[in-house]
């Protein structure tokens, strides 16, 4: 196999020396250059074009965004925002998922070279899963106005397994939506379709921490429905969508015939928090047949054992087809093991909640 051949922006040099370093130790991936701005990078684009752009936001003489945006215009090509965590890096991030950037990568302004050096396996399974992206389905995109621990825990670890005690079939609906890579815009797609009576939902958007309050207020202001990052003891209620906090796991609870979720900490499960697993774990046992559960694009494998016990639960369970993801990861996975009862594009999702 060809090596994913990967431009590095970013005006640190000490990050461009520590991801040069980095990749360039990676069998199967040749850095073709690291570039101290977007206009020095084009100049290197013209004698080779890159498979996937590792790409700071914020840069002296063109910023990132307006960088990605001619990109995505001209040759769309998979990029992944290496952003700091402050207020401002994180509106700008979230401009340029809006504009077409497949993943985040998060930067610590202190202790930078260890960070990176530290979450080396991360930077390198995102860029792997970047360089397999749908290339037609960024295109679409363009064209429309934390490190990884030594082991992989499963949901028992935030939640045990058991025997559903779910109620059973009564009006009141909930869809659980989980996602990863490509997922804000997708998310973005079905959401602003929905009119302002809907089930309740629930989502896990795998998102750094401060992305997903940022995210939530952008959605927000575009939807009918409400959107809001999720807060201990939310309510979930019709017309609503609550996405779980960078950082932290969520879980769907029951009162009576109330459903509310519960903001937890804890370790991560299938290298994320919040996991998908935990959630469709929890809506399994609370709700049962009055849930409905959709896994969507997204590198991994997180959801896919929660999805099969949402549907053993009596849960309807849908997955975005391979056509419309950026990546197919964890719908494959999720049909793959028998967890999925029907698999249908982008497009129409948001229908099928209405028939939750």
């Amino acid at each position: 196999m060809k090596p994913i051949k990967l431009l590095i922006v970013d005006d640190s040099a000490v990050v461009r020396q520590v991801l040069t370093a980095l990749f360039g130790a990676v069998p199967g991936i040749e850095v073709l250059h690291a570039a101290a701005d977007p206009l020095i990078a084009m100049e290197r684009m013209k004698q080779q074009w890159p498979d996937v752009i590792v790409l700071d936001v914020e840069m002296p003489r063109m910023d990132g965004i307006t960088f990605l945006r001619k990109i995505m215009a001209e040759r769309p090509t998979p990029v992944v925002i290496c952003s700091t965590l402050t207020e401002k890096g994180v509106h700008t991030t979230m401009e340029a998922m809006a504009a077409g950037a497949v993943a985040i990568v998060t930067k610590p302004k202190l202790g930078l070279k260890q960070f990176l050096t530290d979450s080396s396996d991360e930077l390198v399974s995102v860029v792997k899963a970047a360089a397999s992206a749908n290339i037609r389905r960024l295109a679409q995109r363009a064209a429309a106005p934390p490190p990884v621990p030594q082991a992989k825990h499963t949901a028992d670890i935030i939640l045990p397994p058991g025997a559903s005690r779910a109620m059973a079939r009564t009006t009141e609906r909930v869809v659980a939506i989980g996602t990863s890579t490509g997922g804000t815009q997708a998310l973005e797609e079905i959401l602003t379709a929905l009119p302002r009576v809907c089930p309740g939902i629930v989502i896990v958007q795998h998102m750094p921490e401060k992305f997903t309050a940022a995210f939530a207020q952008r959605l927000n202001g575009l939807c009918q429905i409400s959107v809001k990052e999720a807060e201990n003891n939310d309510r979930v209620v019709p017309g609503r969508a609550l996405i779980a906090p960078g950082g932290r796991h969520m879980l769907l609870r029951r009162s009576g015939a109330q459903y509310h979720v519960e903001v937890v900490d804890g370790p991560l499960v299938n290298r994320h928090r919040p996991s998908v697993d935990v959630l469709f774990r929890s809506v399994a046992k609370c709700a049962g047949a009055n849930a409905q559960g959709i896994i969507m694009t997204g590198m991994g494998d997180d959801g896919a054992a929660g999805l099969l016990e949402m549907r053993g639960a009596g849960a309807r369970t849908v997955a975005q087809d391979e056509e419309s993801c950026v990546v197919f990861g964890m719908p494959k996975e999720a049909i793959k093991r028998g967890g999925v009862e029907k698999t249908l594009p982008l497009s129409v999702l948001w229908r099928e909640i209405l028939s939750a």
